[in-house]
């Protein structure tokens, strides 16, 4: 059981926990919300007490961040010599001071409107003066999205949104919407912007709390981090030393918690951080394959759960939608930039997902998955890693498909080996449960996009990228390339 710490300090604060010294922690007071829950891969999974009253239930949610919206205004024609003369006006925002956050975003009212144009933000990095230069925003973002006509893309709550874009910790932020110029060449050219349009700063929440490697001597009068045995402390009116006696308090698992956890149970303990990789022998007999029957599955890669990159799960739709199977991958990249480091990729994914629901008005993060730098596979959109959840990832394409989200920016830079090698663990495993080789070729049914009519039935690889089903750059030129490499690498995981 994972325990959560109490540590109280003088005869009051003692008397005020009213813990019996020697029972059972069920009876003890949960965490307060300020505290982050475990961080991913470290030590047994939590268990959530049902004994506990509502109210401190309640007080164990999942760390909390923020969402900024802040209307743009009308620009005068820029006076920044890098957009040219006779620049369009646009809208934005000037120079300004904002709470703490770590990714922008411009969204706007009607999610079937484009914007034809450039974003441009420049931020300050947090409690320094130090601004950025003007940074690119991908405005071409509504492919990844739920298909059209789906009870998500119908529900009301959707709007227009550009990729967002991690900034990293930042207080300060300027921004410029420019609409293109007329051109009678690009019939797009000259259109107004959209209406609505609003700056999205998102701050990600802290962090899930690291865990202790090994158990380390009482230290009495200090606050524990969460996952460790701590002690209560009383202090007498004379210099004598405090008696200590350990006390554990259990951490809670909100309702909204323990059901993202719970469709995982058969891969891993209820409140887990990570659900652990095996061998494919292991996976062939959790798969149960039939006796004689030829497994093509490839090895269960290590997943970091959404408890583990800290979701939080009051935010998303509490039902779980899927579809019947898993025919085909989808690869992307994120579109956030490339400048995180891999200790930031959970914060990252806390910033994309209150994007996506917050600000986009998506039911849950939009990919099945995500993969950052360093290689670490994370589960995406709740309902269970090994079941065919519905994503909002390719549009046209979401039904009986996955979703794959390479964290960066790789039009033109290259994706790490680490990244493409995840791509290949992951999908030789995922792909392998429902039985597709990732070195073939699969029909799906086009929902609708800018490349295939509705109905219209395409035959593609079974690993593709985002541009296969959609006009995009997404996955990105460079990552594109590598997927022949990741086919190859995945069936061969499989044994083919």
């Amino acid at each position: 059981m994972r325990a959560l710490l109490v540590t109280s300090v003088g005869v009051t604060c003692a008397a005020a926990l009213t813990l019996p010294l020697a029972a059972p922690a069920l009876s003890a007071p949960a965490r307060p919300p300020s505290q982050a829950a475990e961080s991913p891969g470290s030590g047994p999974p939590s268990v959530r007490a049902a004994e506990l009253p509502v109210a401190a239930s309640r007080a164990a949610a999942e760390a909390a961040g923020s969402t900024q919206s802040l209307p743009l205004e009308p620009l005068a024609a820029p006076s920044d010599r890098s957009m040219g003369a006779g620049a369009a006006a646009g809208q934005g925002l000037e120079r300004r001071t904002a709470r703490p956050f770590s990714l922008v975003g411009v969204v706007w009212d009607d999610a079937d409107a484009e914007l034809h144009g450039t974003v441009q933000v420049r931020t300050r990095a947090a409690g320094s003066a130090n601004w950025s230069g003007w940074q690119d925003v991908e405005t071409h973002n509504a492919e990844h999205a739920a298909d059209l006509g789906s009870d998500e893309r119908s529900s009301g709550a959707v709007r227009g949104a550009t990729a967002p874009l991690w900034v990293g910790d930042s207080d300060g932020v300027e921004v410029r919407v420019l609409p293109e110029a007329a051109d009678s060449q690009n019939r797009s050219a000259g259109a107004p912007l959209p209406e609505g349009l609003r700056l999205e700063l998102v701050d990600p929440g802290p962090d899930p709390a690291p865990e202790p490697a090994a158990e380390a001597a009482p230290e009495p009068a200090r606050a524990a981090p969460v996952g460790r045995t701590a002690t209560t402390a009383t202090f007498a009116l004379n210099p004598t030393p405090p008696t200590t006696t350990p006390v554990v308090v259990p951490e809670v698992l909100t309702a909204e918690s323990e059901a993202a956890s719970a469709v995982n149970a058969e891969l891993a303990p209820l409140g887990a951080s990570v659900i652990p990789a095996l061998t494919k022998a292991e996976t062939e007999e959790a798969a149960n394959v039939a006796a004689g029957a030829k497994p093509y599955i490839g090895p269960r890669p290590g997943i970091i759960t959404r408890k583990g990159w800290g979701a939080d799960e009051k935010l998303r739709e509490r039902q779980f939608a899927y579809t019947k199977t898993v025919k085909a991958a989808f690869v992307h990249h994120s579109a956030t930039g490339n400048n995180y480091t891999c200790k930031q990729a959970p914060s990252v994914l806390r910033s994309i997902y209150r994007y996506h629901v917050k600000s986009s008005g998506w039911r849950d993060f939009g990919y099945n998955f995500a993969v950052d730098k360093c290689g670490n596979i994370y589960e995406g959109r709740a309902g269970g890693v090994t079941k065919a959840v519905l994503g909002a990832h390719t549009l046209g394409f979401n039904t009986n498909t996955m979703g794959i989200a390479v964290l960066g920016s790789y039009s033109s830079t290259n994706p790490p080996a680490a990244a493409v090698s995840a791509v290949s663990k992951l999908t030789a495993w995922k792909l392998g449960l429902f039985g597709a080789n990732p070195k073939g070729k699969v029909t799906l049914t086009s929902g609708g996009s800018n490349k295939y009519k509705a109905g219209t039935k395409v035959k593609m690889n079974v690993i593709s990228g985002h541009r296969d089903g959609f006009a995009t750059e997404c996955p990105g030129a460079r990552l594109y390339k590598k997927l022949g490499t990741a086919r190859t690498s995945s069936a061969k995981l499989q044994g083919r």
